[in-house]
């Protein structure tokens, strides 16, 4: 889908079923991308005038209440898709032209479709802004301001960096954590050094602190119904982001063999039901309906989910796996950035148009199209911006060219003493070296990027 290399098999899986494909995509984690994405969009569409916990949506209440939760997964997700896909290329020999590198590809991935979005939503609000008399023009406690400078600060995606607090900075209350996570990306060369350098600790003290350096993050949830203090989207970003990438250094050294296979299942399904005995709880203490999320605090299990999920093919990891879900989590991010607007237009409209207000049959007529409209858009987003502009502007800036690459087996056998990095055996360490391998049959053509998707919410 990202290369014209004919050995790549779109499906995830290789010839035997018995392996990643040579993409290295890791399915199961791409469609948690999609639950993530789909927890965040019905938090917001929750916002809805008219629309309560009732009827169908009381038992979603724990669930629903706690949506904003779906960001740190997001975040933990980015963390470990990112050491994956570059550690080695980053971190083995830091240089600026693989800074440089790794950094434009990340542009490409991200800024596209975030860019179009942006740019259509600010013409509505620009236009909202000539109907109103109250100044009130997004849904957002702090107003945006709507002028040039701001506009180049949300297109260079930078419009959060020095402000403590995310709300009102962006043109889309969401897009606040595209401009934290872009900023992960900006410090992820220098991390990558400081990766390299422990990824061979041990394991049990690599997983232990993925999940303490959550701990702030939960404990500040515990505290406040929610990361409501000064500079929490710093704390979010960056405790989230580590987490992963240490999950990520456990998991590339473990061998997948049947028994950690079927460990790893139930480590998911056990950290699965904690999360929900987190998030049942948060909605009991917050039971006033102020929308306070102290749910969040089951952000401590995110790394040992999205590590079980990676070592695992069955029970949850399988229906995660299956293609509507990977699809879902492909377009993601286009998911990620338009329900707001969508959202937002629809909520204007309904004050504007007495045929669409609340209560009205248009109106309950109009809810689930709208809902699902989102997810349309998402697909059309992926389809006809994200994909073609990044594969466009990829050729802007072409990858170093790679020698071809032994088989890693083999590579391992003939080369003598292995060099430092994971387990050539592990599953991770061969659809790795299989994704180079393809990529060095066409060196002109653009890198496969599909592990590193953007991973954001």
């Amino acid at each position: 889908m990202s290369t014209p290399a004919r050995a790549i098999r779109p499906r995830g899986e290789s010839p035997s079923g018995t392996g990643p494909a040579a993409t290295g995509e890791i399915r199961s984690l791409t469609g948690l991308r999609a639950v993530a994405a789909t927890w965040v969009v019905l938090y917001h569409f929750s916002f809805t005038p008219g629309v309560g916990y009732d009827g169908y949506w009381e038992p979603l209440r724990p669930v629903i209440r706690a949506g904003a939760t779906g960001v740190d997964l997001f975040f933990v997700l980015s963390g470990f898709v990112i050491t994956l896909t570059y550690l080695e290329r980053v971190g083995r020999t830091p240089s600026v032209r693989q800074a440089g590198t790794f950094l434009w590809a990340r542009i490409c991935r991200i800024w596209p479709v975030y860019a179009v979005v942006t740019a259509v939503y600010g013409a509505w609000l620009v236009a909202k802004a000539t109907q109103v008399t109250d100044g009130n023009v997004a849904y957002q406690t702090v107003q945006p301001v709507l002028d040039v400078g701001n506009f180049l600060l949300q297109f260079t995606l930078v419009q959060l960096w020095w402000h403590p607090a995310s709300g009102g900075e962006s043109w889309m209350g969401s897009a606040w954590s595209i401009s934290a996570e872009w900023l992960a990306y900006v410090a992820f060369p220098l991390v990558a050094l400081l990766l390299w350098r422990i990824r061979n600790a041990p394991l049990v003290l690599l997983g232990a602190t993925a999940v303490a350096v959550m701990v702030p993050l939960g404990y500040t949830t515990y505290v406040h119904g929610g990361p409501v203090i000064a500079w929490s989207w710093l704390l979010r970003i960056g405790a989230a982001f580590v987490a992963g990438a240490l999950t990520c250094l456990v998991v590339r050294r473990i061998r997948r063999t049947p028994r950690v296979e079927q460990a790893a299942a139930s480590c998911a399904l056990a950290a699965t039901g904690a999360v929900a005995v987190g998030l049942w709880w948060g909605d009991w203490r917050g039971i006033d309906n102020d929308h306070s999320a102290f749910g969040g605090i089951v952000v401590v299990f995110f790394p040992v989910l999205v590590g079980a999920l990676a070592l695992s093919r069955t029970g949850l990891s399988g229906l995660l796996s299956r293609d509507a879900l990977v699809h879902g989590g492909r377009i993601s991010f286009g998911l990620y950035l338009v329900h707001i607007p969508v959202f937002e237009v629809f909520w204007t409209l309904m004050g504007w148009w007495p045929k669409i207000a609340v209560g009205t049959s248009l109106w309950a007529l109009l809810l689930v199209p709208v809902l699902l409209s989102t997810f349309v858009l998402a697909h059309l987003a992926h389809v006809f911006v994200e994909e073609p502009a990044r594969l466009r502007l990829r050729r802007l800036w072409p990858q170093q060219q790679r020698p071809a690459v032994v088989p890693v087996r083999a590579a391992a056998t003939l080369a003598g003493p292995r060099l430092p990095g994971p387990r050539v055996d592990t599953p991770l360490a061969v659809a790795s070296a299989q994704g180079r391998a393809a990529r060095s049959a066409d060196a002109t053509a653009p890198v496969p990027d599909r592990r590193a998707g953007w991973l954001s919410a």
